[in-house]
This record gives C-alpha cells, sequence and structure tokens, in this order.
C-alpha cells in the first residue's frame, strides 16, 4: 500500500491546474440556499462543481524502506514545480447540506452519529490535502469542516470521503451540498452557533451540539489549532449573540415545534385529551415532555431501553404524570396512543408499514387518525407509514409551519446579531492572518540566535577564559542579547498582523517576503515541505 499510495499522491501534486478542478456558480437563490433570509448580508453560497482530473502515473519506485520512499516522494515533489502550492493558503472549508438545502432522506444519509465523529475526523484528516477537521451532524445538518492544503483538491477528496461513507454518488451529492471558504466558512459556523442558521430562528441546542464538537475531538486529539479556534470562537460567538440581542427569548426548539404541530393538527377540544406516547427518553424526548407539560397535557407514556433516563426526568418536571414502558412493549404502548412522538438514536426504522396497519384504530373525536412525529435523523418512521389510511406521519421537514408562524420578531433580533458576528469575524480573521509570519518570525530569531551565539564564542576565545569572570561573562552575554532584541525589533515589529494597528494584511506578507529574501529563510517553502513530508509518512505508515 505504501509505494500505491505515495504515486497516487505524487501524481495528485503532479496535476496542478487548481483552476479546472472545480467550477462554481451561484445557487439558484442568488446569494444562498435559505428559507430563512439574512438581509444583512450576501453570502457567498456555491454549489460545485467536480470534474475528475487524469492523474498521471509518476512512478514513484516501490521502497522497502519508508524513509527512502517519502524523501523520493518530497524530491519528485519539489521537481514539480512546488511554486503552485506557494501561491495558495491552506484554506477553512465547510462542506455540507442542512435542512435548507436537502430533504430529510439525504441527510440520514450522511449523519454521522456521535460516537463515531472522533473517526470520521481521523479518516478525513489522512486524506492526501486535508490538514485539520471537525463533522458536526445533527438532525438538521451534516457539516464538515477542514482545514486544506489545497482548496480544489482538498474539496474534491471531502465529497468523495462523504460519497464512500454514505453510498450517495457524487454526482447526486451536489445538488444538495453547499461549499463555503475562508471568511464565508467563518461566518457560517458563527451563525450556526448563534441559531441564525437553524430551522427554528435563535434556537438554542445548536450551541449545545457545536460545544459537543470541541468535547468529542479534545478528548479523541482529534482538532488542529485552527478548527479548534474556530469552533471555541463560534461557542463564544453563540454566547454574546443570545446574550447581546435576546434572539432565542420566546423562540421555538425542534421539540416544542413538534409539539406545537402535533397540537395543530388535532382538533383544538380533545387535543390536550389525546393520548401521548413519547418514544426515546433523550435530550429531544426530554424537550418533548416538557413542552407537552407545557401545553397542560397531564400525562405521557414514555417507551426507553432503560428506566434510569426516565426517572430522572421524572424528578426535574413534577407537573405531568410520566409512565414509563420498556422497549419490549413499544408497539402495544403505540396501540393505545393517539399521538406517537419518535427520538431515538436508532439507524434503522422502528415504526414500519406493516406495525402502524396492524394498530387499532383511534377514536373518532381525534379525527381517525393515530399521528407520528418523527423528530429523528435517521428517522425512526418508516417512509411507508404514509400509505397507512389510518396514520399522518411528520418529519423534520413537516416543521416549518410552525416555525414560519413565530420568526418575524427573531428577524429583526437576527440583523442586530449579524454586527456582533462581523466583529467576531474579524477578530478570529486577524487571529489567523498573525499565525502567517509566525514562521518567519521564528527563522529570523534563530538566525540572529546563531550570529550572535558564534560572534560570543570568538569574543570569549579571544578575551581568555581566565580573564572573564562570571559576571563579565553574563555582562557581555547580556550586551549581545540586547543589540540582537533591538535590531530585531524594527522587523519583528512590521510583522505584526493581530488587528492592533493599521497594518494591512498585504503589507505586512510583503515584509515577510521582504525579510526571506534578505535573509534567505525560505520559510514558506521549508513549512510546505514539512507537511507533505508528514502527509506522505502518514500514508506510508
Amino acid at each position: 500500500m505504501a509505494a500505491s499510495s505515495t504515486t497516487a499522491f505524487t501524481a495528485s501534486l503532479a496535476c496542478a491546474r487548481p483552476d479546472s478542478l472545480i467550477f462554481l456558480r451561484r445557487s439558484a437563490g442568488g446569494f444562498g440556499i435559505r428559507s430563512i433570509a439574512m438581509p444583512l448580508r450576501s453570502r457567498r453560497l456555491w454549489r460545485g462543481r467536480i470534474r475528475s482530473e487524469a492523474a498521471t502515473d509518476i512512478g514513484v519506485k516501490s521502497a522497502s524502506n519508508s524513509r527512502a520512499s517519502s524523501i523520493s516522494a518530497l524530491e519528485q515533489f519539489k521537481a514539480l514545480g512546488s511554486d503552485r502550492y506557494m501561491k495558495e493558503r491552506s484554506s477553512i472549508a465547510v462542506i455540507g447540506l442542512s435542512v435548507h438545502t436537502a430533504p430529510v432522506e439525504m441527510r440520514e444519509k450522511l449523519a454521522v452519529p456521535e460516537a463515531l465523529w472522533s473517526r470520521a475526523i481521523g479518516e478525513l484528516c489522512n486524506l492526501n490535502h486535508i490538514e485539520e477537521a471537525a463533522v458536526l451532524s445533527t438532525c438538521n445538518r451534516m457539516e464538515i469542516y477542514v482545514v486544506a492544503l489545497s482548496w480544489h483538491r482538498g474539496i474534491r477528496e471531502v465529497m468523495e470521503w462523504m460519497s464512500k461513507t454514505s453510498g450517495i454518488p457524487v454526482s447526486e451529492l451536489r445538488d444538495h451540498l453547499f461549499m463555503l471558504r475562508d471568511s464565508d466558512a467563518t461566518r457560517h459556523l458563527f451563525e450556526v452557533a448563534a441559531g441564525l442558521d437553524s430551522l427554528v430562528l435563535g434556537e438554542g441546542q445548536i450551541l449545545a451540539q457545536v460545544k459537543q464538537v470541541v468535547k468529542v475531538a479534545q478528548s479523541s486529539g482529534g482538532l488542529g489549532k485552527n478548527i479548534d479556534r474556530l469552533f471555541k470562537d463560534a461557542i463564544s460567538t453563540g454566547k454574546k449573540v443570545r446574550t447581546e440581542t435576546n434572539i432565542s427569548s420566546g423562540a421555538v426548539s425542534v421539540s416544542s415545534a413538534a409539539v406545537e404541530l402535533a397540537l395543530m393538527k388535532l382538533p383544538a377540544s380533545y387535543a390536550l385529551s389525546a393520548r401521548m406516547l413519547l418514544v426515546g427518553a433523550g435530550k429531544m424526548g426530554k424537550l418533548v415532555i416538557k413542552h407537552l407539560a407545557a401545553k397542560g397535557c397531564k400525562s405521557v407514556v414514555v417507551v426507553n431501553p432503560s428506566i434510569a433516563k426516565v426517572d430522572a426526568i421524572r424528578e426535574e418536571l413534577e407537573d405531568i404524570e410520566i409512565i414509563y414502558k420498556p422497549l419490549t412493549e413499544m408497539l402495544s404502548s403505540a396501540a393505545e396512543a393517539d399521538v406517537v412522538f419518535t427520538s431515538t438514536a436508532s439507524e434503522t426504522p422502528l415504526f414500519l408499514k406493516e406495525h402502524v396497519e396492524n394498530l387499532p384504530p383511534v377514536s373518532e373525536n381525534f379525527g381517525g387518525f393515530r399521528l407520528f412525529v418523527d423528530i429523528s435523523v435517521p428517522r425512526n418512521v418508516g417512509s411507508c407509514v404514509s400509505e397507512v389510511k389510518t396514520a399522518r406521519l411528520y418529519n423534520v421537514d413537516d416543521l416549518k409551519e410552525v416555525v414560519e408562524a413565530n420568526k418575524e420578531d427573531r428577524l429583526r433580533k437576527a440583523m442586530e446579531a449579524q454586527a456582533i458576528i462581523t466583529k467576531e469575524l474579524k477578530s478570529f480573521e486577524a487571529w489567523r492572518d498573525s499565525l502567517e509570519t509566525v514562521p518567519t518570525i521564528k527563522k529570523l530569531r534563530s538566525y540572529a540566535e546563531r550570529i550572535k551565539s558564534a560572534e560570543l564564542e570568538k569574543c570569549i576565545q579571544k578575551m581568555g577564559d581566565d580573564v572573564l569572570t562570571k559576571k563579565v561573562r553574563r555582562a557581555v552575554e547580556d550586551l549581545a542579547s540586547g543589540i540582537v532584541n533591538k535590531l530585531l525589533h524594527g522587523p519583528l515589529q512590521h510583522l505584526r498582523c493581530d488587528g492592533s494597528d493599521s497594518r494591512t494584511l498585504d503589507e505586512t506578507l510583503e515584509n515577510m517576503h521582504a525579510l526571506n529574501r534578505m535573509f534567505s529563510l525560505d520559510t514558506e517553502k521549508a513549512i510546505l515541505e514539512q507537511k507533505i513530508k508528514a502527509k506522505v509518512e502518514k500514508v506510508q505508515s
């Protein structure tokens, strides 16, 4: 595998027509596919069309020694014109789909359970052009955040990974995916964390889910410094938006929208007397019970694999009777229910057509229909249930009817939120821009320290150890260090790009390139070679 993987990798480096790999166009909506308009911002929400690039086999010799093969691949990289990559900075990118761009049938195929996030991050980081990665997968979205060594090749590799893991052809994925780069990708995550991109504008659960990405990745050592800082800044921004705009006030969550939808579909005079069943006692399920209680429901049956979570909910919610049933009694409990809510992590449907059509009919007081409200992704209730004449099936995509009713006020607050996001975005970009010059600063300091050490050694040899006391020696060393620091102060000041002064990134980068040339630091190429070598060695390990 080592030789073939290296061949494929170096071959991909040889195919250097970055403008030929991906064609971008604006989406049909003009500036992004959204059901919730953001009038203060024109988002560049692109759909990508990837065309395959013929990889030329440049023939890396089969190696008995992984180190020799690694060096060979690196030498070929240099020979193939690494200047192409010097001009392309590593990009932060997000590629994915959400409730705004893809139906639930598509989202459930791409959903990654939380237990598999760490593995997914590892697989993504093993792709040739991906340096860092994170996965945000919820019932309303599946988004992959990466730092790509090459934008075009990185995006292509992520799309192929998504296709492989979901079983959906790339050609079919293209119609639903969105791709955003650098500041657009950063702004998108900040908006997601702030609840501006949610089906329910301002909902709070998404912030907890963004926090969970960081928690899971930290436990597995998966996040690199760029993605780690990106997600932490997004969490901070989400908190600020909620605190300073009160956008979550009166906002409905997915769970409360599900309750609203069920009550909306029931005859008003009988709605609160309907027999309620909830399958799943997780976070979403707990919120369903909470909102049922708030609406005046007095009792709910909860089916769950264990009673522990149900007992914990009982202790917290005392205004509603909670009746526990084991999973083995799910169908018999459904037979006695008028409304069935489902919210579990099951990857296969719990209710199918043959299950539902054998259930006894419900009272005519409820229209003769048993309601199934499925807020799980993947879905817990098969789409075939909608074929049963005595059943009505609703999933997360059907909640828009409820959401539209109370979003007008929060849209005004969303405009205020954009000002906060813009400020936080500038702060993050200033931090990331400052990283550009760090290697040059380190190399310049190292260069100066080498000269200082060499000249000190000459001076001490001339003076002789018998002349130098410890005090005199320390004074000479301090003098040399002081001269170096004062000489470096000016150049290093001109390498600052952290938003603390008026210097632009372009000006700072010009200064960096000038210092690289003057002192022959060759920083950019050295860093890139290091990245390439690390990738080659990872493929071969």
